[in-house]
């Protein structure tokens, strides 16, 4: 019986190159990658949408959070794959201004904040992280808008009273550095971010140790962004919820051994990996259900706390498809 053909698109993250060179290769499923190019925020914006949108595909990397709302409004489309291709701590994405009134995490309750998506994924970590700093999220005054360019996220509706828009002609970095705002959360580095003189620095310059703080409370990397395959293909093949999944999880394992036999990425990557392996063990990244359920508890539990769904959705009912292949 030939292989169902299956292709997923996904960001050209340099982990996934065992998978996408071939090198590693799912059992019963002829599966083929199609990349972002370049570390594009634009091209894994386009890869995120295909997977769920483009018709000549059957899947690919997607929003954990989109995905959490899609079932609680009882759209099974889309099945998840406890495959997390992208995990991001997030003290780092806490920018503020050089000269503002922003110097301590304590320093954020009551002071103004920008943020690019209320109900991303990344958005419901920084919540969960702001609570472990000892702050309350809802005592900031939100401001959703574009970080720096409209490019790479779209307008947001049905935001909470609390939470405002920011004007289409304003971007939050402009609002940072102009005195509208006190702080700004973004994944991606503002242009104007320079911890040496730009007007934009990070709010935690040792932004390492406090993450490795949570870690040590909570004993995860944070996941942001998963598989999913169509429901339609899901249902003709039902083994390749496994056998992709299992995909991922060796194609981690071949990822760290070649970074530990050839650990020249930067001068210090051994040793950043030895104190990586010391804080989350030998199997941080690790892909799979068991290993990541207390991270995916912690994610719907802080997304139904800021009522981005209005029922609490356990994982077990989020992996459901894949609990039963």
């Amino acid at each position: 019986m030939a292989k169902p053909a299956i292709s997923l698109t996904i960001t050209d993250y340099p982990r996934l190159m065992p998978l996408a060179t071939g090198a590693v290769r799912p059992d019963d499923v002829d599966l083929t990658l199609i990349l972002g190019k370049s570390g594009s925020w634009v091209a894994r914006a386009s890869m995120l949408s295909r997977a769920i949108d483009d018709p000549d595909v059957q899947g690919g990397e997607a929003s954990m959070a989109r995905h959490l709302r899609r079932i609680e409004q009882g759209d099974r489309s889309l099945v998840a794959l406890p495959a997390f291709p992208l995990r991001n701590m997030t003290v780092r994405d806490i920018y503020v201004r050089r000269d503002g009134p922003v110097r301590y995490a304590s320093d954020l309750a009551g002071k103004r904040a920008g943020l690019y998506s209320w109900s991303a994924s990344g958005s419901i970590w920084y919540r969960h992280m702001l609570r472990f700093l000892g702050v309350d999220p809802a005592s900031l005054n939100w401001w959703v808008g574009q970080v720096d360019s409209p490019d790479w996220s779209a307008p947001e509706s049905g935001l909470p009273d609390h939470v405002q828009t920011v004007l289409p002609s304003r971007t939050l970095a402009d609002m940072l550095v102009d005195g509208e705002l006190d702080a700004l959360f973004s994944p991606p580095r503002p242009v104007r971010f320079n911890a040496a003189s730009g007007p934009i620095v990070r709010l935690f310059p040792d932004f390492e140790s406090v993450e490795h703080d949570y870690v040590r409370a909570f004993g995860i990397w944070p996941p942001q962004h998963m598989v999913v395959l169509r429901r339609e293909t899901w249902l003709k093949h039902k083994h390749i919820a496994r056998s992709l999944t299992d995909a991922f999880v060796r194609n981690n394992a071949v990822f760290e051994t070649t970074l530990r036999n050839f650990p020249y990425v930067t001068p210090w990557m051994e040793a950043h990996m030895d104190e990586t392996t010391a804080l989350l063990g030998a199997h941080g990244h690790d892909d799979g259900f068991e290993r990541n359920q207390a991270a995916m508890e912690i994610f719907c539990n802080e997304a139904h706390r800021a009522g981005i769904t209005h029922r609490r959705i356990g994982v077990a009912e989020y992996f459901q498809e894949y609990l039963e292949s």
